[in-house]
Order: C-alpha cells, then sequence, then structure tokens
C-alpha cells in the first residue's frame, strides 16, 4: 500500500470515530436537556397547582364577601321599602278618610239640594193649576169660537141652499129653452135634450167653481181675520208671563225676616242697591224669596250675586252695598271673559282679541227665539267648517265667521243698529278678516256678499235655528210620503203629471190644458186637497197648486 492510501485510510477511520464519538456526545446531552426540561416541568406543574389552589380560595373568600355585601344591601332595601310602605299606608289612609269626609259633605249638599228639589216641585204644581185654570178658560173661549162657527157652517148651509134654488131655476129654463129649440130647430127631443145638457152642465161648472171660489176666499179671509183676532189676544194674555219669565231673578233669603233688613230704615238700603245696580228690588208676599227685575241680563245678574252676599254676610247698609256690588261687577266680568274663551275653545277658533272674547262672553246672556246666542254660535261654527271642508273651502276662517256672525247682539241694547251693522263694525275695529266681516254684515241679505262665507254662514244659521224641536222622520217614511202625495194626484183624470216639493209641503200638478178648465181646476185642487186629508198622515199642512198652460207653437221655416 502506498503511504497516500494509508492516510486516507486513516483519516476515514477516524472521521468515523469522530462521528460515533460525536453522537454519543449529543445523545448523552439530550438526556441530561430532556432530565432538566422534566424537572422544570414538574416544578411548573407543582407552581400551577399551588397557584390553583390560591386562586379558588381567593374567588372563594371574594364569593363569601360578596355574598355578605348583597345580604346587607338586601336587608336595607328591604327596610327602606317596608318603611315606604308604611308611610303609603299612613297617606292612602289620610285621603280615604279624606274622601269620606267628601262624601259625607256632598250626601249632605244632595239632601239640600233634595230639600230645594221639593220646594221647587210645590212651586212647579202650584204653576200647573195656574195653566190648568188658564186652560179651563182657554177651553171656554174655544167653545164659543165652537159656537161661531157653527153659525158659519149655518151660513154655508144658506147658500147652499140658494144654490139649489138657482139649480131648480135652471131646470125650468132647461125646459123652456128645450120647447124652443125643438119649435125652431125641428131637433127631436133627445137631441135637443142632449145640445142642452151639454151646455147647462159647462155653465153650471163655472157657476159652480166661481161660487166655491168665492166661498173659500171669503172663508179665508174670515179665519185670517179671526186668527189674527186669537193670536193678538193669546199675546196680551201671555206677554206679563214671557215679560216675567226673562225679566226677573229670584233670590231666596233665609227668613222673611230678611226683607225689613234689605228695606233698611226708611228704604234708604233698598233705594241705594236700586241706584247702584239699577234693577229694580220686588220684595212682595212671596215667602223667603225677593225678586229682581229687569230686561239687562248681566245687571239683574250682577244685582243677584251681590244681593245674595249681602244675605248671606248679614251686613246691610249703604257703604257696604256698593262694596259688595263692586265685587260683584269684577267677578261678573271675570265670569263673562271665562264664559267667552270657553266659547272660542269648544269652537276651535283662536286668536281672538280679548276685546272680542269679552264681547262672546256677553252673548252667554242673550236668548233669540228660546236659544242661547253664544251656544247657537258655537253650533254654527261647527256647521260653517263643515260645510267648508266640503268646498274645500278654508275651514278656520269658516269656524272664524260662524261664531261671530250675531257679535253685534251682545251690544246691540246699547247701540243704535241692527245687529249685522253692529257686528261689521265691531269686526273692523278688532282687526277681523274681510271674509269675516263680510259674512257678519250680510249673512241675512245673500244679495250683498262679496264671497261665499256669508252664504255657509247662512246656511248654517238656519239648520242651528232649525234644530230644537225639528221632526226626526227617517228617508224611508219620508220617500214613501212624497210618493203617496204624487199618486193621489195622478189618480184623479186630466192630470199629466205631479211633483211633491218643499219636503211634502206643497205637490203641484200639471194638468192636460185641454181636459182641464180654469174652473175647473178649482174643483180638481180640492179634490185633492180632501183626499190627502183623507187618506195620509203628514206634519203640518200641504199645499195643493193646480198649474194649467195653454201653448201655441208654430215653426217659420
Amino acid at each position: 500500500m502506498t503511504p497516500t492510501l494509508i492516510a486516507l485510510v486513516a483519516l476515514l477511520v477516524g472521521a468515523a470515530v469522530g462521528v460515533a464519538i460525536g453522537f454519543a456526545l449529543r445523545r448523552s446531552r439530550d438526556r441530561e436537556v430532556l432530565a432538566v426540561a422534566e424537572a422544570e416541568a414538574r416544578a411548573i406543574r407543582e407552581r400551577a397547582t399551588a397557584d390553583a389552589r390560591a386562586a379558588t380560595e381567593r374567588a372563594a373568600a371574594d364569593a363569601r364577601e360578596r355574598l355578605d355585601e348583597a345580604r346587607a344591601r338586601l336587608d336595607e332595601e328591604y327596610a327602606r321599602t317596608r318603611e315606604q310602605l308604611e308611610a303609603d299606608v299612613e297617606r292612602r289612609r289620610a285621603t280615604a278618610e279624606q274622601e269620606l269626609a267628601r262624601v259625607r259633605a256632598d250626601v249632605e249638599e244632595g239632601r239640600a239640594t233634595l230639600r230645594d228639589a221639593r220646594e221647587e216641585l210645590r212651586r212647579d204644581r202650584e204653576k200647573v193649576e195656574q195653566i190648568e185654570e188658564r186652560l179651563t178658560r182657554r177651553g171656554e173661549q174655544q167653545d164659543a169660537r165652537a159656537l161661531r162657527l157653527d153659525e158659519n157652517e149655518e151660513r154655508l148651509d144658506q147658500r147652499a141652499r140658494d144654490l139649489e134654488a138657482e139649480g131648480e131655476r135652471l131646470q125650468e129654463r132647461l125646459a123652456e129653452t128645450d120647447r124652443r129649440l125643438y119649435e125652431i130647430a125641428q131637433l127631436s127631443r133627445e137631441q135637443a135634450a142632449e145640445q142642452i145638457l151639454e151646455k147647462l152642465d159647462r155653465e153650471l161648472e163655472r157657476e159652480k167653481a166661481a161660487r166655491i171660489r168665492a166661498a173659500i176666499e171669503q172663508a179665508d179671509a174670515d179665519a185670517k181675520r179671526r186668527s189674527q183676532d186669537v193670536l193678538a189676544q193669546a199675546i196680551q194674555r201671555s206677554a206679563s208671563e214671557v215679560s216675567a219669565a226673562i225679566s226677573v231673578s229670584v233670590v231666596p233669603i233665609p227668613s222673611d225676616a230678611m226683607k225689613g233688613r234689605i228695606i233698611g230704615r226708611e228704604g234708604r238700603n233698598i233705594r241705594a242697591f236700586e241706584a247702584i245696580t239699577g234693577v229694580d228690588v220686588i220684595i212682595d208676599d212671596t215667602p223667603e224669596a225677593v225678586l229682581l227685575s229687569s230686561f239687562n241680563p248681566m245687571r239683574r245678574e250682577v244685582a243677584k250675586l251681590a244681593l245674595a252676599e249681602l244675605v248671606g254676610d248679614g251686613r246691610i247698609h249703604p257703604a257696604r252695598i256698593e262694596e259688595v256690588v263692586h265685587k260683584a261687577q269684577q267677578e261678573m266680568q271675570t265670569y263673562i271673559r271665562e264664559r267667552g274663551e270657553e266659547g272660542a275653545l269648544e269652537a276651535d277658533v283662536v286668536g281672538l282679541k280679548p276685546g272680542l272674547v269679552q264681547l262672546l262672553g256677553r252673548m252667554h246672556f242673550r236668548t233669540s227665539y228660546g236659544q242661547n246666542i253664544l251656544k247657537h254660535s258655537v253650533q254654527v261654527a261647527h256647521l260653517s267648517g263643515l260645510i267648508a271642508a266640503e268646498l274645500d273651502l278654508d275651514v278656520p276662517l269658516a269656524r272664524r265667521a260662524g261664531l261671530l256672525h250675531d257679535i253685534g247682539k251682545s251690544i246691540d241694547r246699547e247701540i243704535e243698529g241692527t245687529h249685522t251693522e253692529i257686528g261689521a263694525q265691531l269686526g273692523r275695529r278688532f282687526g277681523e278678516p274681510r271674509e269675516v266681516i263680510d259674512a257678519i254684515f250680510n249673512h241675512h241679505d245673500l244679495e250683498r256678499a262679496e264671497t261665499l262665507y256669508p252664504i255657509l254662514v247662512n246656511a248654517a244659521d238656519a239648520i242651528s235655528a232649525a234644530r230644537p224641536g225639528a221632526r226626526r222622520e227617517t228617508l224611508e217614511t219620508y220617500l214613501k210620503r212624497l210618493e203617496g202625495l204624487e199618486s193621489i194626484a195622478t189618480s184623479f183624470p186630466g192630470v199629466e203629471k205631479s211633483y211633491a216639493i218643499q219636503a211634502g209641503r206643497e205637490i203641484r200638478i200639471i194638468v192636460e190644458p185641454h181636459t182641464v178648465d180654469d174652473a175647473s181646476a178649482v174643483l180638481l185642487a180640492r179634490d185633492i186637497a180632501q183626499r190627502i186629508e183623507r187618506d195620509m198622515e203628514y206634519p203640518g199642512q200641504v199645499q195643493v197648486t193646480v198649474v194649467r198652460e195653454s201653448r201655441a207653437v208654430e215653426y217659420a221655416r
């Protein structure tokens, strides 16, 4: 072997031995590292176990501490809730006692009201007896009127006998005419009789119609004159009662001995009261009551409030009277303003000037045909708004015009002029819109209207005025009455068309002019009216109008 090869082999052997020794050393080092890692893992596991045990103990301690705190808070909340419940129970017990006291007071007030109602019932019973006495007198007057009607009936019977005598004379003329025609015309008796009867029938129809028309006109004139007499007498007899109802207020007093204190020494108290309030004080035999008489309702109300306070206080002398009346006037102004504000709020009208609100409240004391003017104005405001909404107009403006349309009536007794003129002046003074002023001034005279709002207010005014006592009927009943009227009219011969108008208050009948002449039209109207009276039920009266028209039509070609 050459030295080089030997060196190479030695080198390879040394390399292999070095690799083996290095592998052995690395494996020994890996065992040491593994042993160290296992020792560290055991140490870490022990530390983790110890930490977990310590954390568990701390969590348990913390939970026990929190539980103790929650128990403490719960005890405090329980104590506080118990105190609140006890306070609430005490408060409710006090409220119940107050409510019981109010109920007892209401019961006492109800008993007092019951006593007043019984007294009012006694007074009403006396009024009913007086009314029965007046009705008895009116019954006697009706008997006298029936006697006069019997006399008129006798006169009509006499006229009927005169007509019969006239008919007999006409029969004699018929016989004489028959004889002459037979001699002159050389006609047969039957032919002459037929011609004469036709002529006589026409003459009798015209004569009968003329006499009936004259009798009807005379009866209408007599009835109109008599009705005017009856109405005049009724107005004269009831004028005092109506005047008393609208101009007298009653102030109750505890005893009749109070009347002497109201009069005062030599009448000085009553004279001072009348001079300050402008109201007449009537002290008569009415038990436990004093009457206040005035056509001004606000003065009468002020006097009523003042006298009630004076009677309740017991101190009645001129200085005290002046003080109390002044206080009552201030309270009255507040009351008027409150009524005006309530009316505007109910009508949903905003932005009224304080002066207008005050005038609106004064309308609370005015009535027209038994209707409170303020309530009527609120109704008209609502109705005007509804109509304006249907017509796509300004609804708030329509309600405002409806509420203020009668504002002039609040002071028309103090200022000369109609309520429309006064209301328009007030509207201009308080800067109301042009449409509102137009509605106030022209809601009774639509020909002068410049806008649509007077027409709306006029319609709403008519609806509100017609509402009290209006007859309420179903549509079926209404249509059935109209159809009944038209069917009765068309059942007569010679009737071409008939139309029921004015909600069934009038029926217009168009007749054939060649079949019904002017004289027969009068009889036809009377016969239809009698048939309606016999076969139909209806409110009020039905006017029967017969229309006869002759037309001649030609065309120029």
